[in-house]
């Protein structure tokens, strides 16, 4: 599997990154499982937060085993400094490692939201005092929707962060205003050598049945066929790789659409943004 510079954090990634949130409610074999099968391809990155359900819980049962091989990154949903640091320390008990590779504040979704975390006593104040201590390598910032490119070029010019995690996908890029924010954002990402990780890679759109037929809090393609273009369309952008979705039971197609990876033409990513349905793009 290819793999790609993580910006300045000196990680060479896997272009797919095992994903944490597919352990939400499931057993510690079925954890083990996926560690296997995605080492086996050659992943060597994992993104795991405490919002997952039990997800840090089952992986520190396995995770000790690949530790040495693994860069591991983990968030906080905590706001404040004191919050940020007792979960960040509570993160690194459940997984049974002593240092995170990268850890970021998750789910930066608002203005309101991301003038918590830079407030004096914020969230961002843990992070740059741990990644200060050694207790971190790397530090960032994720978020989900709409407003996040706009939301992180914003952080950067206030926090000294490593990595950013957003959206990358067809339907999102199909939005004019996205597309514009996240094309600042590139580019101030390549002016400081920052690493950018994709998520909703293989979204399809949101959920508009009842009837869920993934642990997904979206609607994910299953076809192969479609998850291998997918996948294609966002490791053709300046990414470093992007988040398996958070059902294991896709993974094996995710893996395999990034083992086939091949690169597409610039003038066939136009074509794919102007075909996509923008109902399809996660805003909110």
């Amino acid at each position: 599997m290819e793999r790609r510079a993580l910006g300045r954090t000196g990680h060479e990634s896997s272009v797919a990154i095992l994903g944490g949130a597919a352990f939400w409610e499931t057993t510690v074999d079925v954890v083990a499982a996926a560690f296997e099968r995605a080492v086996a391809a050659g992943v060597n990155h994992l993104d795991i937060a405490p919002q997952y359900g039990m997800a840090e819980d089952l992986a520190g049962e396995v995770l000790p085993q690949y530790r040495d091989g693994m860069f591991v990154a983990c968030k906080t949903l905590q706001r404040d400094a004191a919050g940020a640091r007792a979960e960040l320390e509570r993160s690194l008990g459940k997984l049974r490692t002593d240092r995170f590779d990268l850890y970021q504040m998750h789910a930066v979704n608002s203005d309101e939201e991301l003038a918590a975390v830079l407030a004096p006593g914020g969230a961002a104040e843990a992070l740059v005092r741990a990644r200060d201590e050694g207790l971190v390598g790397a530090i960032g910032i994720t978020g989900h929707f709409q407003q996040v490119p706009r939301l992180f070029r914003t952080a950067l010019e206030r926090v000294d962060l490593d990595t950013v995690m957003l959206p990358v996908n067809a339907p999102m890029l199909a939005l004019p205003d996205y597309r514009a924010h996240f094309a600042a954002l590139l580019d101030v990402a390549a002016q400081r050598n920052l690493g950018v990780m994709a998520i909703k890679a293989v979204a399809r759109g949101p959920w508009r049945t009842e009837d869920h037929h993934a642990t997904t809090w979206y609607e994910p393609h299953r076809d192969p066929a479609a998850i291998r273009e997918a996948v294609r369309f966002t490791l053709s952008q300046p990414v470093t790789g992007f988040c398996m979705p958070g059902d294991v039971s896709i993974h094996p197609d995710a893996l395999a659409a990034a083992e086939q990876f091949t690169p597409l033409p610039q003038d066939e990513i136009e074509a794919r943004i102007a075909a996509a349905d923008r109902a399809d793009a996660l805003v909110s």
